[in-house]
């Protein structure tokens, strides 16, 4: 494999979360000690940022506030949603990101994010390599959604599964307060994939957790819902139930569609945007049983509580973007970090690389074998799978009793 010198580039992507600096902490403070990586730039709002000539110099930063990316939450660098066309139909975009590499000579491409962000790192490693640009391109995973291919789990999904865990147990508490029952329903995000809503079932390890869990890996049926939901409040006097913003009827409507013109909003990947869903199934069950109802949605909080976030997490994030230094460096291009995990107790993985051709635009899903078999709670393999990697606390600094996070200079080369 040729070895490459010259300028690297990191971008962040897509929704942010509780960890995903932590990569970036990884990715550069590993590239800034690599001789073979001459200077390290930061790209504001991902490849918007590559695009439009904003790239800032992270040798210029502080390392005390460089190193505070571990525990800092959202997208220090900025994010974007913008979706690269075909190079075979427009190679406008693919002309200008090869021109501004070449100014600043720049031969690792770094990108962070999650599904369409491995798409653009795909296309752009793709594109290099069809007009002979030596540049080395290597996708960091990230995405609470948890469904990124040929990986075991991604980065940000453990920290978002323990804040969902601890919040639902303790809105269960809360709504044990009083002698009239309710019914309570809590939004997740996720969109095609369930593990976000899956993790709520991880509060009933502590007695606390969701009657009942509904992920978009099953078409949604509204009369088995309230079928459902009656059941437990009858028979309990109460009822919690998880549910994803992304659950569909049989036809594949989304059921946030029924109450919400939100779902009708495509972002530029076409994606919906989705939301409404907890209120819409409130206002359903109110009407069928007269319960006492109110629904959640966590919204942003669930990818962005660093507060919360996992340890196990925090450090998986920072050795993803050091191992993508390490593999860029070594010759590896067109290829993302994944984590494969070891056999048996205790939980162990390690990073491997993965094609970005097996993993661009592909989504995975929660499995069968992990959902009761009524397909409205998780079981036992489940719990084995996400308990790991939740685990541990963040130690993160305080100034005036709140977290310190980064404050970056981003002295822009232009």
């Amino acid at each position: 494999m040729k070895e490459l010198k010259g300028a690297c580039v990191i971008g962040q992507s897509g929704g942010p979360t509780a960890v995903i600096n932590s990569s970036v902490c990884g990715a550069v403070m590993t590239a800034l000690a690599n001789p073979n990586i001459t200077k390290v730039y930061g790209a504001q709002n991902g490849i918007e940022g590559v695009l439009k000539e904003r790239l800032f110099d992270c040798g210029k930063e502080d390392e005390k506030e460089l190193l505070l990316l571990k525990s800092t939450p959202a997208a220090a660098f900025g994010s974007c949603r913008y979706k690269l066309k075909d190079a075979r139909q427009d190679e406008t975009d693919y002309k200008r990101i090869l021109e501004v590499f070449q100014k600043y000579d720049v031969r690792y491409f770094f990108y962070n994010g999650g599904n369409d962000s491995m798409d653009t790192c795909h296309k752009v490693a793709q594109y290099f390599k069809k007009v002979g640009y030596d540049c080395n391109v290597i996708g960091i995973p990230k995405t609470i959604d948890n469904d990124l291919a040929c990986t075991d789990h991604c980065p940000g999904y453990g920290s978002a599964a323990k804040y969902i865990a601890t919040s639902v147990s303790e809105i269960a508490l809360d709504a044990g307060v009083y002698d009239r029952g309710s019914v309570i329903i809590f939004e997740i995000m996720g969109r095609n994939a369930g593990w976000l809503t899956a993790a709520a079932a991880l509060a009933n390890e502590i007695g606390h957790g969701p009657d009942l869990v509904y992920l978009p890996e099953n078409p949604f049926d509204l009369e088995q819902f309230v079928r459902d939901v009656e059941k437990v409040y009858y028979a309990k006097g109460s009822c919690l139930v998880a549910v994803s913003e992304g659950v569909h009827d049989l036809a594949g409507k989304y059921i946030s569609e029924y109450g919400s013109n939100l779902a009708q909003t495509k972002d530029a990947f076409g994606h919906s945007q989705m939301g409404g869903l907890a209120s819409t199934l409130a206002a359903l069950i109110k009407e069928k049983t007269g319960a006492k109802t109110r629904g959640i949605e966590f919204s942003l909080l669930q990818r962005c509580a660093a507060h919360c976030a996992s340890k196990t997490d925090i450090e998986e994030a920072f050795a993803a973007g050091k191992a993508a230094v390490e593999s860029a460096v070594a010759g590896r291009t067109d290829c993302m970090v994944a984590f494969v995990r070891g056999e048996g107790e205790p939980y162990s993985c390690h990073t491997e690389l993965f094609d970005l051709g097996e993993i661009a635009n592909v989504e995975k899903k929660v499995p069968d074998s992990m959902m009761n078999a009524e397909r409205n709670g998780m079981n036992e393999e489940f719990v084995r799978y996400a308990l790991p990697l939740i685990q541990g606390e963040c130690d993160r600094p305080t100034e005036q009793g709140l977290p310190r996070y980064a404050k970056l200079k981003k002295v822009f080369t232009v």
